[in-house]
């Protein structure tokens, strides 16, 4: 089975010592990092967007995703690619009747992309775009809030989803995001996920971002 990768969310690092808790995640592992953009419209919270991405940028040269929880998303897909995002996520709740178009939007702009699908959000959505993805990322909780508990009827989405890409795109990662700790993971990998946001438990871990990421690895792989 492929090794989990664990993709610490910059939502829950502490913003004064950012260059150096990347650096620290990066010793325990970490291959990518997230930058959730948050607009209070679509999802019930504010976060940040193209600056930070673009401070990321200049933090790490592991490969930056953009997880965009925003409403009409195609309006800034240009200037998170600019700003060094490498992959980014859209919405199908966000983007439905111009998921097609966001696609193939993020592609020409040379950016690999994904969708993220809500928890109530069944995965055959997906049906009519699947070969066309790079990414999907099932919401193990619902977005917006760091820190929530892991829905557990989400496992039963990504081994549908696990099922549907190994069918028609076994290229395609899948990720989850929400509620990863060292007592979840395992269950989602084994149902067939293998990309891991989390961010309390690694920048709030008591040993620490890289000791967190290691043990995250570690308890994915049952080891």
């Amino acid at each position: 089975m492929s090794t989990a990768q664990i993709c610490p969310s910059i939502l829950a690092a502490d913003f004064l010592k950012l260059q150096e808790q990347v650096q620290a995640a990066e010793r325990g592992g970490a291959l990518r990092f997230q930058v959730d953009v948050m607009d209070g419209v679509f999802v019930p919270n504010i976060s940040f967007g193209m600056p930070l991405v673009a401070a990321m940028r200049r933090a790490t040269n592991t490969l930056l995703e953009a997880h965009l929880m925003i409403v009409q998303p195609d309006r800034y897909l240009e200037e998170f690619a600019r700003a060094g995002a490498d992959l980014i996520i859209v919405h199908q709740e966000a983007a439905a009747y111009g998921l097609d178009r966001s696609i193939q939007h993020i592609k020409q702009l040379g950016k690999k992309a994904g969708v993220a699908l809500c928890p109530a959000t069944p995965v055959h959505v997906l049906d009519e775009i699947v070969e066309d993805l790079d990414l999907v990322l099932v919401m193990t909780v619902n977005p917006g809030f760091g820190g929530q508990k892991f829905i557990g009827y989400t496992l039963r989405k990504i081994r549908q989803m696990r099922e549907m890409l190994d069918a028609r795109n076994p290229q395609c990662e899948i990720e989850i995001d929400g509620g990863v700790d060292q007592q979840t993971i395992r269950a989602a990998y084994e149902a067939g996920a293998r990309v891991f946001v989390a961010g309390t438990s690694v920048f709030g871990y008591a040993g620490g971002p890289e000791a967190g990421v290691q043990s995250l690895i570690e308890a994915a792989q049952g080891m």
